[in-house]
């Protein structure tokens, strides 16, 4: 299973910079190889109620879009090393302007944008955005999509490809099939890099995913464990037990990677 890796999702700004910016910390320390950094979001087509609660709480904060890109930057600063992938939704992108959003994503050293509502074949102009400034879009495959579109997208040259193990919202448990094994193996028909996961939260479904993508995405388990040991009363202990149960978590994922 060599050249393995887990992507970590987390919300930008969530529940606090400093505190997120531990919980990137313990994502790295305990393996993970992207980071995907979620731009908080108000009418979220898939995310499930962890994610959601974690957006709202941003947003109620007033946090926005340059907040959120600068705390990638702060990453990037900290962890020159991780690549980061933004996930946002296309209004975010759309609104700026698609060339202006991806020039300032490049600037805060992002290295490809998941934009799960914007078609891979109808994207407003953002793969050839991404190409002027040498980063990545990376389109969504669902289990929903037709036989004839999913090779569509899988023979369009994309480099990554992002496949949601099954159609919904993210969070609840995912029982891996043999019929999501096989979604994914028709994603991967056209060479390009797999990044798989949606309800992925234990190294045996870590471990059951590991021979047919390149990347386990998990995001919703981790942004639990922030809810679930964040006191705003008493912030720098939080941070510590965040940071611990993260990386275990981390770890627990990525051994089956290895």
């Amino acid at each position: 299973m060599n050249n393995k890796l887990l992507m970590a999702h987390q919300v930008a700004g969530y529940p606090d910079n400093e505190t997120a910016l531990t919980a990137a910390k313990a994502l790295i320390a305990g393996g993970t190889g992207i980071l995907e950094v979620q731009l908080a979001f108000s009418d979220p087509s898939a995310d499930g109620p962890a994610i959601q609660t974690a957006c709202s709480s941003v947003l109620a904060k007033g946090y926005t879009v340059k907040d959120g890109l600068s705390y990638i930057a702060e990453i990037k600063k900290r962890h020159p090393e991780i690549p980061v992938f933004i996930m946002t939704y296309g209004s975010l992108v759309y609104r700026p302007g698609v060339e202006n959003f991806v020039k300032q994503a490049h600037d805060a050293g992002v290295s490809g944008l998941i934009v799960p509502d914007l078609p891979f074949d109808c994207d407003e102009g953002l793969t050839a955005a991404c190409k002027k400034y040498g980063m990545h879009n990376i389109p969504v495959a669902a289990p929903s999509m037709t036989e004839e579109r999913l090779h569509k997208m899988a023979t369009a040259g994309f480099k990554y490809i992002y496949t949601a193990l099954r159609a919904g919202i993210t969070g609840s448990r995912t029982v891996i099939t043999d019929e999501m094994l096989s979604f994914i193996d028709k994603a991967a028909e056209g060479g390009s890099t797999i990044l798989g996961g949606f309800g992925i939260s234990t190294g045996e479904q870590s471990a059951l995913l590991a021979p047919h993508v390149t990347g386990v995405i998990a995001g919703s388990v981790f942004v639990n464990l922030i809810t679930n040991n964040y006191d705003p009363a008493n912030p720098e202990e939080s941070r510590k037990k965040i940071f611990e149960a993260i990386k275990a978590k981390a770890e627990e994922l990525t051994a089956p990677l290895k």
